[in-house]
């Protein structure tokens, strides 16, 4: 039989097959010096290597059924799409215990993760008895449960559905949008355009109380974790009820081992109707999966960007197709190839051009920059707006997309500058909390691409200057300055830096929701997703950074964040402002923006893209290198265009159609001492550029191996 295992190789592997080995069975087998688990995708009748050659199976795996063909068909989809080996698709895809050969060995196995997980649920289950002292051997399987199991606790208590809560009225448009919905039968993409705070979120829930009441599962995909709590709370109160308690499972990588185990076994068992997670929740086997739901679609956050390179929306629309269900991309600010899609037909297009709660959207104001004198960044009319909404007991949000204390420590003497010793990047100064509560912080150099920290050091290291300064400001420093111009305020920030423990997110966004922060400070996890009742301005600083960017998605992204972090303003139906800090006043994203213009910006941004031959009117691939030196990376990429230039490739695909670029550089070159350059391919048509993909890859890995360089090849790239 051949096995799809998670190692860097194409191809399957072949192993003696036991009697009743079936596809989609999980196995254990021996590879190299390790054994690892592996997956059963064929039973030819000879392998394709010398029967001596062949390896018995270490052991068959029997405690969950064969994963089902749709999702065997999703998975060598992926694989092929995307230019990875089968087995680096299917094996990450599981929860931790189902692949690690640890858990079904030994004493203290007891039949794997699966049999003791059921095992512990089904003792939880039964009344209570009188504690008696257990045995040694039975402490030790609750000791092994427990460590899988993470927080999930030994004796839960029954879960009861929350009490049913009223229902909106729909507007007009959301009850256009839930008819149009509720009668699609089959495949259909749906993009649901709705502005921010138009309902979008209640749409979905009508359409899936529908699904459910029909008997079949609903898979909501979310971009981000921070994301998932508080869409979780909705979701349990209105669709449990249907759903039945535990009804609702929720997946993402903040979990333990045993509670991703845990939700992943009640979706694919069919106990749980309602699947909410991440962009990984995508490739969970769902028996009765009748409708996807990928929410905030133009979310970069859906594209994984290590490994399997693969977008978790293209992906939930395949997926859609092959069971034959609708699936909706719910965003105010949809990608442009969505757009596209839905302006030429492809997709459904439903509207929701008001907000909810028939509130004004917020007025949009530009602060140029050019003729103020700015304070620590902040115009003095933004400023203003702030202390008028403290009076009126109204909450501020201040949007800075730069975490730290400042993006670089310089030297006025010399001109010397924090640069990263292995990076080709500066490393940004942080301030750190005070180790006793009131005493001093202190201060240090962290690198935001490596992870390299250092003390910030007294001197300057080339002059001696003791009088180093910060330049610029992110999101600690403008918290800090914010205190001393408002200190009666109750201040907080919300950054990567401030939610690093497990929990403190979630912490700050519900005393953000609870009123318990007058100014909150932060960056684009704050920009979506989170309605905030009181909420009456936002002011946007350094928005100009991305405004020139050498990455042509760079304005499509700086709209769609914008856009965003206004819609937090004003949900409540009170009027509200936002104050845009910039230098370039005039541009036409800026003047869209301020007319909450999505469809003009879109159609300016569409033919730029089609006059220059870019996505979505082309298709691209991404070739990266990474080596030592960059001339050797440089060299592997040249050898892997010129190899175009052979009979073989020609024979392999039709290169007329092909276009390959020069290499080049990385804008960050050197990362963690590793130097990196990328090559562009481009083709009008995508069957062309998957054949030429699937002939390229199949040299790659020898031209690699001789350069001795490391590479990987993305295809549909969002960063470039």
């Amino acid at each position: 039989m051949r096995v799809a295992l998670d190692v860097p190789l194409a191809g399957l592997f072949d192993y003696r097959a036991p009697a009743g080995a079936r596809v989609g069975q999980r196995l254990i087998v021996s590879f190299g010096r390790r054994e690892m688990v592996g997956i059963v995708i064929e039973t030819p009748a000879t392998p394709a290597v010398a029967v001596e050659q062949v390896k018995d199976v270490v052991q068959m795996l029997d405690d969950l059924p064969p994963f089902p063909d749709d999702w065997l068909k999703l998975a060598a989809f992926a694989a092929d799409y995307y230019q990875r080996p089968l087995g680096e698709v299917m094996l990450p895809a599981l929860p931790g215990p189902l692949r690690k050969p640890a858990a079904y060995q030994g004493l203290r196995a007891a039949g794997g993760p699966v049999a003791r997980l059921d095992a512990k649920a089904a003792r939880a289950a039964k009344p209570k008895r009188t504690r008696r002292k257990k045995s040694p051997a039975e402490s030790e399987e609750q000791a092994l449960t427990s460590e899988e199991n993470g927080s999930v606790p030994e004796n839960p208590e029954p879960t009861l559905p929350a009490p049913p809560i009223s229902l909106p009225t729909l507007n007009a448009s959301q009850q256009e949008a839930v008819d149009a919905l509720s009668g699609l039968s089959g495949f259909k993409p749906v993009l649901l355009h709705g502005v921010t705070g138009s309902g979008k979120t209640e749409v979905y829930l009508r359409v899936a109380e529908r699904v459910l009441r029909e008997g079949r599962q609903v898979m909501l995909l979310v971009p981000e974790i921070n994301l998932t709590p508080q869409l979780e709370q909705v979701f349990r109160r209105r669709l449990e009820a249907i759903a039945g308690p535990g009804g609702v499972a929720v997946l993402h990588s903040g979990l333990a081992d045993g509670e991703r185990l845990e939700a992943w076994l009640r979706a694919v068992r069919g106990q749980a109707r309602v699947l909410l997670g991440t962009r990984l929740s995508l490739f969970t086997p769902l028996p009765d999966l009748g409708l996807i739901v990928v929410d905030e679609e133009h979310d970069p956050s859906y594209k994984q960007q290590e490994g399997l390179r693969y977008s978790a929306r293209d992906l939930a629309i395949w997926r859609a197709r092959d069971r034959g269900v609708p699936v909706i991309l719910g965003s105010a600010t949809p990608s442009l190839e969505t757009w596209h899609h839905a302006q030429s037909g492809r997709y459904l297009l439903l509207s929701l051009p008001q907000r909810a709660l028939a509130a004004e959207p917020p007025r949009i104001r530009l602060l140029d920059t050019r003729n103020v004198k700015l304070q620590q960044g902040l115009a003095p009319p933004l400023l203003e707006a702030v202390a008028q909404r403290l009076e009126k007991g109204e909450q501020s949000l201040i949007f800075l997309n730069r975490r730290g204390y400042a993006p670089v420590l310089h030297c006025d003497a010399c001109g010397w500058v924090s640069g990263c010793p292995r990076c080709s990047a500066y490393m940004v100064l942080h301030r750190q909390p005070p180790r006793m509560p009131g005493g001093p912080g202190r201060h240090e150099l962290r690198c935001h691409h490596c992870g390299w920290q250092q003390r910030v050091p007294m001197a300057c290291p080339d002059c001696g200057n003791q009088d180093l300064q910060p330049m610029g400001r992110g999101t600690q420093r403008l918290e800090e300055h914010l205190g001393e111009l408002f200190p009666g305020a109750r201040i907080a920030r919300i950054d990567a830096d401030s939610t690093r423990r497990k929990g403190s997110a979630q912490e700050l966004f519900a005393r953000m929701h609870a009123g318990d922060i007058d100014i909150l400070v932060g960056t684009q996890m704050v920009a979506k997703g989170h309605d905030f009742q009181n909420l009456g301005f936002v002011g946007v600083l350094n928005a100009d950074a991305m405004l020139f960017s050498h990455d042509f998605r760079a304005p499509e992204r700086l709209f769609a964040q914008l856009m965003q972090v206004a819609g937090r303003a004003g949900r409540a139906g009170t009027p509200a402002e936002v104050y845009i800090q910039t230098g370039y006043p005039e541009q036409p994203l800026y003047q869209a923006l301020v007319r909450h213009d999505y469809a003009g910006f879109a159609r300016y941004a569409l033919r730029e893209r089609e006059s220059a031959g870019l996505p979505p009117f082309a298709y691209q691939a991404l070739l990266t290198a990474e080596a030592r030196e960059l001339a050797q990376a440089q060299a592997f990429l040249a050898q892997a265009r010129a190899w175009t230039d052979g009979t073989d490739s020609s024979q392999a695909a039709d290169m007329s159609r092909i276009t390959l670029y020069d290499p080049v550089p990385l804008r960050v070159v050197r990362v963690a001492n590793v130097e990196r350059a990328q090559l562009l391919v481009e083709s009008d048509s995508r069957p062309a550029l998957q054949g030429f993909l699937r002939a390229w890859g199949g040299v790659l890995p020898g031209l690699a191996a001789t350069a001795r360089v490391r590479w990987h090849l993305e295809v549909d790239p969002l960063e470039i």
